[in-house]
């Protein structure tokens, strides 16, 4: 009775942690869908690129926070250093940073589009775990 129980626990804690990392990969999917329909309902490009930049930033300031939690591992807090950069970067090429050329005004719907695919495509191949995405989750809600 007890082995059943204990196999009922571990399977169960299996399928909810699959669950849940689905959950907070939907949740961060559906937050930078959110910012790129406010970007693209805005009319006026420096209120398109500030509410960009306002969210890019969120993420970054969330993935830091998160990187630094003490109960995170290793290889967790390199994937977010990693996430982190690549937002970054993005964030410098937004407003023409650090070498980067600033996004025309015309241009900042389709690169709305590429930081969306971009982090996407950043999600297939990174690895974080559950803990590691509901924690980031609830840094970006304080933080907005």
């Amino acid at each position: 009775m007890l082995t059943r129980l204990a196999m009922l626990v571990i399977c169960a804690t299996i399928v909810f942690a699959g669950a849940g990392a689905a959950h907070a990969q939907d949740a961060v999917h559906k937050y930078l869908n959110d910012t790129s329909v406010l970007v693209k309902s805005t009319p006026d490009p420096v209120q398109k690129r500030a509410v960009l930049e306002r969210r890019l930033d969120g993420l970054i300031g969330g993935l830091g926070s998160a990187s630094g939690f003490p109960l995170i591992s290793e290889q967790d807090a390199a994937n977010l250093e990693r996430v982190q950069g690549v937002l970054q970067d993005k964030s410098d090429e937004l407003a023409g940073r650090n070498g980067f050329e600033r996004v025309p005004d015309d241009q900042l719907n389709a690169f709305t589009d590429y930081v969306v695919q971009d982090m996407e495509q950043a999600r297939e191949t990174i690895t974080i775990s559950v803990v590691v995405l509901l924690l980031i989750i609830i840094i970006i809600i304080l933080i907005a």
